[in-house]
């Protein structure tokens, strides 16, 4: 077996073989040694890639226009990091997602994959670093302390972004339904116990209007996170960047991503502060708290078939049980439930390192960054999954749903201005000591006729706020 090629680099520790065709370097190699936590590394959130090669093409850029940068070495870092935002060299991003130093590992293993990829397009070997070096000039102006916060916040919005698009696909699916079913009548419950009549329809475009008002705050929380601390450098006084580079690197950011960032006011305080993500994080546990309470409604109209509820059918998925033949659980709200259920313990986990910061720096935004990222991830894989996959398949049963409608002592409150508060307490009444049907009962007694009685349980009648219609003869 031939042994692994390798190339020695040096740091303040000593120096270290670093295999030779890799384009990180000593720093990201001691930091995969270091942190064996997850085994998950930062690649596995490309959004976070693209933002840090965003950020280093655009101070590139800046440091050039400010004359600090000569051309040829400036031009080698833009086309390293075009590369990449285009998606090369994504598995060389190793270190892992969990990790100690406030995020420099993330950021040297960027400059060291942009340093030595410029160098191959200079003609050089990697590790040469006396030609073009990663802290040098791949890290001028810059230091882990705003690079990795805006890092955040721009993947952070894509992610976003990215997210809206996968609930307006869900909402579309609900809205789809409530269309669909505009003219089943059903019963309604409070407490779990009926209530009074309304459509399938209705039910389901609450679930429309549920998502709509979550995308809204979504893009409101999306906005907060465009405040970047870029040229803050070390704690926010701006130590070594050029008085005019954090205005000019900022231009820069925007017109590569198209992301309408702003410069923090007070750079000190910016780059302490993790306020902007414990509120996205907020607003993620909102949209993951009502879509689990959407699956939970899902889960119980469907239930049964046979001793549910069974109003509603779910799209049959696999099968259900390795005991019980024919079972066929609802296993795509099941697990959309479980991605709640992480997303609420995430939103805890990053208040909790939001407040673990300590004087001008928060040394803990890696665990805010893998807990914000798995939510954004995994809400946008859920709501895809539970659109495709369970609600545009889903029916009614029509002549059940009449029937409960028809069975319901909560019908009698429909039929009270018709028939009087006493009648219609009487019936009630006999209903549940005999058992027997609203709609029967009132037959029965002479109260309704069956033609203005069926005229009464019409969806517009029963459904919306309205005068008692006048009953024909």
């Amino acid at each position: 077996m031939n042994p692994i090629q390798t190339r020695s680099e040096h740091d303040l520790l000593g120096n270290r073989d670093v295999p030779a065709d890799a384009y990180y370097g000593v720093h990201t190699l001691r930091a995969i040694e270091n942190f064996p936590i997850t085994g998950t590394p930062i690649s596995v959130y490309p959004e976070l890639i693209h933002a840090l090669a965003a950020i280093k093409q655009a101070a590139a850029l800046t440091n050039h226009d400010l004359g600090l940068l000569d051309k040829p070495r400036a031009d080698a870092i833009i086309s390293a990091c075009e590369e990449i935002r285009a998606g090369a060299l994504h598995k060389q991003f190793v270190v892992d997602v969990i990790q100690g130093g406030a995020g420099t590992s993330t950021n040297m293993n960027a400059n060291e994959v942009i340093a030595n990829r410029a160098l191959e397009i200079c003609g050089f070997n990697k590790g040469e670093y006396g030609q073009l070096h990663p802290n040098e000039h791949v890290n001028m102006g810059q230091s882990t302390n705003d690079v990795y916060p805006t890092a955040l916040k721009l993947a952070g919005y894509m992610g976003v972004q990215s997210l809206i698009a996968a609930m307006q696909v869900l909402r579309d699916a609900f809205g789809d339904k409530a269309r669909e079913f505009a003219d089943v009548l059903k019963m309604g419950r409070t407490q779990l116990q009926d209530a009074v009549p309304m459509t399938v329809g209705q039910e389901f475009s609450t679930y429309e209007e549920m998502l709509g008002e979550d995308i809204a705050r979504l893009r409101e929380a999306s906005l907060l996170i465009c405040e970047i601390n870029l040229g803050a450098t070390a704690i926010g006084t701006g130590i070594n960047a050029h008085p005019d580079y954090a205005a000019l690197v900022r231009q820069r950011l925007a017109e590569i991503t198209g992301i309408p960032v702003l410069t923090a006011p007070n750079l000190v305080e910016a780059t302490q502060d993790c306020g902007a993500f414990v509120q996205l994080s907020g607003v993620l546990k909102r949209v993951a708290v009502k879509l689990s309470k959407v699956c939970n409604d899902l889960r119980l109209l469907s239930s049964g078939p046979r001793a549910g509820l069974g109003e509603i059918n779910l799209p049959p998925m696999q099968a259900g049980s390795s005991i019980m033949p024919g079972k066929v659980n609802p296993v795509i709200p099941e697990v959309v439930n479980q991605i709640a259920f992480e997303v609420i313990g995430n939103d805890l986990t990053i208040s909790f390192a939001a407040e673990a910061g300590q004087l001008q720096l928060n040394a803990f935004e890696p665990i805010i960054a893998h807990s914000l990222f798995k939510s954004v991830t995994h809400l946008r894989a859920g709501c895809l999954t539970l659109a495709e996959r369970c609600v545009r398949g889903i029916t009614v049963n029509r002549e059940a749903l009449r029937r409960s409608v028809e069975n319901s002592i909560g019908l009698v409150t429909a039929l009270n201005p018709y028939i009087g508060y006493e009648n219609a307490t009487r019936i009630a009444q006999e209903a549940l000591l005999t058992g027997g049907s609203v709609y029967e009962l009132v037959l029965q007694h002479g109260l309704l006729s069956k033609s203005q009685l069926d005229e009464i349980l019409q969806p517009d009648v029963l459904t919306r706020p309205r005068q008692p219609i006048s009953l024909s003869r």
